[in-house]
Formats: structure tokens, C-alpha cells, sequence
């Protein structure tokens, strides 16, 4: 989601300031869905269900639909739905994007040494980690709940154990959804460029439009023009990075900030136009790449899950599977 609205939904700017759908319901949908329905086996049987699949679908719209529910609200969240690199892969002219800073704090302290802030420069990949890291934990509870409810030495808790299960499959399917909206609006290359609406004052040597293309391209064209069957067919393998997870991310959006220049040749060569077969190629492919990304890195935080501790004081995943530690009191609480 974005600053700017759209002319077809400028209306909306009276009851909705401050940003229009990134993607629209039908990306955003379509990258949470598919996904879902490509994850393989290796994950959690209750991942891999249709109903699974649609409440992504439907929860990956939730940080969009939270829109307008106050000015703190907004204005602590909008900034994380994008991160405004200039063609040099700088933010806004000042630090690079990689390797950028371990923590908002410190990206906050780059920004001002250059005049800027994160309120302006946009935090995507932080907003992208945060929710993966809160993912990964979920999985980790998941695991430790699941084995101290088969467990036979632990029966006596293992009706909270069950509740507390569910409970966090509702919390797993919570992160999934905003994780999936994150991602997505990653896929969007005018969610990773200082020429998110157009290519703005400064030179153009190219003649790129100046309009305001943001929201009709994610939103009415894909609406109209991308089929949830041309997604499928382009999704990738899956893809395990074997790197550090912020550096994921890090090559996730500097591939994005690549498409930038690609999709005003596209606007200028009449692409956008409705029914154009080279726009509507150019949406699919980069919601499929959204989709790819989001199901690969579920898988990654499921594989890192088996590593982590949970609870208070905390237990480590692998002795509660193992059998060797009740999970109970750090889970239930010692206070």
C-alpha cells in the first residue's frame, strides 16, 4: 500500500488518507493463495488445506483493511508497506540497501545522517522480517505443543496442551496472512522505487510517464486482466536461500528495484493498456514471484523453527520432541 491513490478510487482519500491497495484484493489474494496451495509436504498437515489456503488469501488483505483506523495507527504502519530506492539502489539517495542496518533503530540513525527518515524512505524489509522472525516462533510453539500432546508422560496437561495448539494455529495463520501481504507488496517493483507514481521531476532522458500509475496498474489492470491460472503457471520451484534471512530479503527487493525501468518501458510502449498481453504477462509474473517468495520463505521458517527455544524460562524445540523436557511450566507460565 502506498501514499497515493488512484483517480478511479481518489474518493476514497475522505474516508481512507494516507494510501492506496497495494496489489488491490485480487493480488494480494492470489500471492497469499498460491503460496499456500504450493507448500510441500514438509510443512504442517492443517497448511496444506484449501480453507488454509483462502484464509491466507483473505488475511493477507489485513494490513490494507486496517487502513484508517487512526493517526498513530497509520502513521507508525503505512511506512512499512514500501522502501523508496533511487536507480542507484540507494534509500532516497542516502545509505544503501545492502547491507542495511540489523534494526530499525540503527536504519533510523542512517537516514538522519543523510536528512531523512524512515517515515519518508519507507522500512519494507523490516516490516518483511519482523513478521517472518513472529512466524518462525509460531512454528516453534506449534512444534512443542504437538509433541507434548502425544506425549504420555505429560497426559495430565494434554487437554491445555490441545487448546493452546489451536490456538496457536489461529496465531500461525495471523502471521502468515501479514507476512503475505509484506512480501507481496515486495513483488511491486513501485513499492521498491523513489518512482512509485510516476517518474516524478529530475531528468528523464527516456520520456517515462509522469502520471500517476501506482494504483491503476496493482489494482484495476490486475483486477481485469490477470487470471489466478496465469499465476499458477508461473510459479518457480521452491527455493531454499541458505543465507542469512535478512539477506533474503535484501536480494528479494534489489531484484524487484530491477523491473522498475522495465514496467515504464512497458507503460510507454501502451502495455498497461486494458487487455495488453505484455502487461498482463508482466502482472502475472510478478505476483508469481511474490507467491514463489512467500511459499519459500514459510518453508524457512519452518525449518528454523526446529531450532529455537519458546516459553518461560524457556525450553529448546528439540528436547520437548525428544522427550526429554515437560514444556508445561514454561509454557503455561512461571511467572
Amino acid at each position: 500500500m502506498r501514499r497515493f491513490l488512484a483517480p478511479a478510487v481518489a474518493a476514497l482519500a475522505l474516508t481512507a488518507p494516507g494510501s492506496l491497495f497495494a496489489w488491490g484484493n485480487t493480488g494480494h489474494r492470489m500471492v497469499g493463495e498460491f503460496a499456500m496451495r504450493a507448500l510441500p509436504a514438509e510443512v504442517p498437515a492443517f497448511l496444506r488445506t484449501p480453507q488454509a489456503a483462502r484464509d491466507v488469501g483473505e488475511l493477507s488483505r489485513e494490513p490494507d483493511r486496517s487502513k484508517g483506523s487512526g493517526r498513530m495507527h497509520g502513521h507508525d504502519r503505512d511506512a512499512g508497506h514500501f522502501i523508496d530506492l533511487d536507480l542507484d539502489g540507494k534509500v532516497l539517495g542516502g545509505p544503501p540497501m545492502t547491507p542495511f542496518a540489523p534494526t530499525r533503530a540503527e536504519y533510523e540513525a542512517q537516514l538522519r545522517a543523510a536528512g531523512l527518515d524512515q517515515w519518508k524512505a519507507g522500512y519494507l524489509p523490516y516490516a518483511i522480517i519482523d513478521r517472518w522472525q513472529q512466524l518462525t516462533t509460531d512454528f516453534a510453539y506449534w512444534r512443542v505443543l504437538v509433541a507434548a500432546e502425544r506425549n504420555p508422560k505429560w497426559a495430565q496437561h494434554r487437554a491445555w496442551f490441545r487448546e493452546d495448539r489451536l490456538r496457536r494455529e489461529t496465531l500461525i495463520l495471523k502471521s502468515l496472512g501479514e507476512l503475505s501481504h509484506f512480501v507481496g507488496d515486495g513483488s511491486q517493483p513501485l513499492h521498491v522505487t523513489d518512482r512509485f507514481n510516476g517518474w516524478g521531476d529530475g531528468p528523464n532522458p527516456r520520456g517515462y510517464t509522469k502520471a500517476k500509475i501506482h494504483g491503476p496498474f496493482e489494482g484495476e489492470f490486475v483486477a481485469a486482466n490477470v487470471k489466478p491460472a496465469a499465476v499458477a503457471a508461473r510459479m518457480k520451484p521452491l527455493r531454499v536461500c541458505n543465507c542469512p534471512f535478512e539477506q533474503r530479503v535484501a536480494d528479494y527487493l534489489v531484484a524487484t528495484g530491477q523491473q522498475v525501468v522495465p514496467l515504464y518501458e512497458l507503460e510507454k510502449a501502451g502495455g498497461l493498456s486494458a487487455g495488453n498481453a505484455r502487461g498482463t504477462d508482466f502482472a502475472a509474473t510478478r505476483l508469481a514471484v511474490g507467491a514463489s517468495e512467500l511459499r519459500d520463505v514459510i518453508v524457512e521458517a519452518w525449518r528454523a523453527s526446529e531450532n529455537r527455544q519458546v516459553g518461560w524460562k524457556p525450553v529448546a524445540v528439540k528436547d520437548v520432541v525428544a522427550g526429554r523436557v515437560d514444556p508445561y511450566p514454561a509454557l503455561y507460565g512461571v511467572d
